[in-house]
């Protein structure tokens, strides 16, 4: 049979074993040794803070210098880590080409640059096809649900409710994001010559109120976001569900929060977390401070 024992243990009979001769080796075992024998939330509360992936230049979410970031989910990543007796570590970052690089690089393996990775990233879509190609992951407590929403002057566009009754209006969306596709791609191109299109949804959004254009096609989070900072303009814009018969779901799209696969009492801890903030009515309160409704995921 393989002796797989370690040279320095072999060498000791079983007498000098419980006498404590091992007590030495085990008293030579680095900090960083004894640390990897912690479960993952014991881990996490030995460096006494919560380390949170949100992306940059991601209004209304996360927005902003990466020393004073502001929104949503970075107001749910400071109540997160309150409840968890930690302090907060952000991790912002930049987009990838995918959420699966995203989920790569900042939930289980970390960035080749050496970011990385953090304890649980925000704004990951609850989707089970994700999921299923990600096992390294498992994707949680949905917090919110996203869609695709047209923002109109109704001074201008009264009502919405066919892509057809876009046309001949000046339109905005957000340059590389799915609405812009949506878009521009209608009926072959359609409506291609009438998009302008912003390096954010927001300012999409602040396109039509500033009334460079007659709508936006954006998420509903970003139209909110920019109108709660309107109020006295407000009025005059309506949010609108249009269907471009694309296959998109008109329901939307339910995101949560990742965190690695085998963090399993990370896991638990993030579900009584996200329960007390929604039974306490706090979560209800970082939607509103952030002039966002709170959608059923």
């Amino acid at each position: 049979m393989r002796n797989t024992s370690t040279p320095a243990a072999s060498a000791l009979n079983r007498r000098q074993v419980l006498g404590g001769a091992l007590l030495p080796l085990l008293a030579a075992v680095s900090p960083a040794q004894a640390q990897t024998e912690l479960s993952d939330l014991a881990r996490i509360r030995a460096s006494g803070a919560l380390k949170v992936a949100v992306y940059k230049d991601n209004a209304p979410f996360s927005d902003g210098a990466v020393t004073d970031m502001k929104g949503l989910d970075v107001a749910l990543a400071e109540a997160l880590a309150r409840q968890l007796g930690l302090k907060l570590s952000l991790l912002p970052f930049d987009a990838g080409e995918n959420m699966g690089d995203d989920l790569r690089n900042m939930v289980w393996k970390g960035h080749y640059l050496g970011y990385g990775p953090a304890d649980v990233m925000l704004q990951v879509p609850a989707d089970k096809y994700l999921a299923q190609k990600n096992p390294q992951v498992r994707i949680l407590e949905p917090y919110m649900r996203q869609s695709l929403v047209l923002v109109h002057d109704t001074r201008r566009l009264p009502s919405a409710a066919a892509p057809e009754d876009l046309k001949g209006l000046p339109l905005a969306a957000e340059r590389g994001a799915g609405a812009a596709s949506v878009l521009m791609g209608y009926g072959g191109g359609l409506l291609r010559t009438q998009v302008s299109i912003h390096n954010t949804g927001t300012e999409a959004v602040q396109a039509a109120v500033d009334g460079k254009v007659a709508a936006a096609f954006v998420t509903r989070a970003q139209a909110e976001s920019v109108l709660s900072r309107h109020p006295d303009s407000a009025g005059q814009f309506r949010i609108s569900k249009i269907n471009f018969n694309n296959g998109i779901a008109d329901t939307g799209w339910p995101v949560g929060m990742a965190i690695k696969s085998a963090n399993k009492e990370l896991g638990q801890a993030l579900e009584a977390a996200m329960k007390s903030l929604r039974d306490s009515g706090e979560l209800l309160k970082i939607f509103q401070q952030n002039g966002l409704t709170l959608t059923a995921p």
